[in-house]
């Protein structure tokens, strides 16, 4: 199983709009990623599960997937999470 620990970058954490990009992005990638946090994990793909994790920023979350695309996966959402979401929101407004 191929497995990225990052912290979140985000000032809100994974919460609203950081959690509702992150989520799509995880739809998006060709493998089933879980993300956790602490001993909670929840699917990638879950909104209600990754805004249940809590994640405030600076939370250091796992990503673990498996099978094909699985490096690929890991390396597209462990970058999103790496990004302010938030700043890169405000500069758009």
């Amino acid at each position: 199983m191929a497995r990225r620990t990052v912290a979140v970058a985000s000032a809100s954490g994974l919460h609203a709009r950081p959690a509702k990009l992150f989520v799509q992005a995880a739809m998006g990638v060709p493998a089933a990623v879980t993300i956790r946090a602490g001993d909670k994990a929840v699917p990638a793909k879950s909104m209600l599960g990754v805004l249940s994790l809590g994640a405030v920023h600076g939370t250091e979350v796992t990503l673990e997937a498996d099978g094909p695309g699985a490096e690929e996966s890991l390396d597209t959402l462990a970058a999103l999470l790496a990004r302010d979401l938030d700043a890169e929101d405000s500069s758009h407004a």
